[in-house]
């Protein structure tokens, strides 16, 4: 991380986990079909290299406490070791007939997601105002749902189920990131700040 720092500065900041490229550009075929299949639907797609799971969103932190934040990071990460995901299946929140978000899951067998997640929200919990979600869903963001009238709503309904069980690829996550949200009329633009170990 070398971005100048201006005293009493703010990051959009979150925590996450990004996807190996040989899984993105799974993905990426995934939401290629549905971009097909939905040319005209009011959706903001997430490009290929922003494909990641996010663990925590922090929202706005004094970028002068990016160093305290790494250390509390550092410390939830001890004891965890790497964790075997996989990415499958399509599907959208809250559901296929109101979506807001499409989605590609990501699973992990030995519950160490879930353990890791709670984890990461109990170290930043001083760093934040955000709320803690009440239950946890990895996934990947393929779009945001702006608008969709009901015959777009039945084509996207048509266009996942048959991919609702895909598998995108498996990997070893051994760390997790803490990344800047920079927002502008384009859509966000990511930026990876520091990686923390899983150790």
């Amino acid at each position: 991380m070398n971005q100048p720092v201006d005293i009493g500065e703010r990051w959009r900041l979150f925590i996450a986990m990004a996807a190996p490229e040989a899984v993105r550009v799974e993905i990426e075929k995934a939401r290629a079909e549905m971009c097909r299949a939905l040319r005209e639907a009011r959706i903001t797609w997430t490009r290929r290299e922003q494909f990641h799971m996010t663990l925590k969103f922090l929202g706005d932190i004094e970028a002068s406490r990016l160093g305290q934040l790494a250390v509390a990071l550092r410390g939830a990460c001890r004891g965890f070791g790497a964790l075997d995901l996989r990415a499958e299946g399509v599907g959208c929140f809250p559901d296929l007939r109101r979506p807001r978000v499409i989605w590609v899951g990501v699973r992990e067998e030995r519950e160490q997601l879930i353990k890791l997640v709670r984890a990461v929200g109990n170290a930043v919990a001083d760093f934040t105002m955000e709320t803690r979600e009440e239950r946890f869903a990895g996934h990947v963001t393929l779009g945001r749902v702006k608008d969709l009238q009901r015959p777009e709503s039945e084509e996207l309904a048509r266009t996942v189920n048959p991919i609702t069980q895909r598998s995108f690829g498996q990997w070893r996550a051994d760390t997790i990131e803490i990344m800047r949200s920079e927002l502008s009329p384009q859509g966000p633009r990511y930026t990876e700040l520091l990686k923390i170990p899983l150790l």
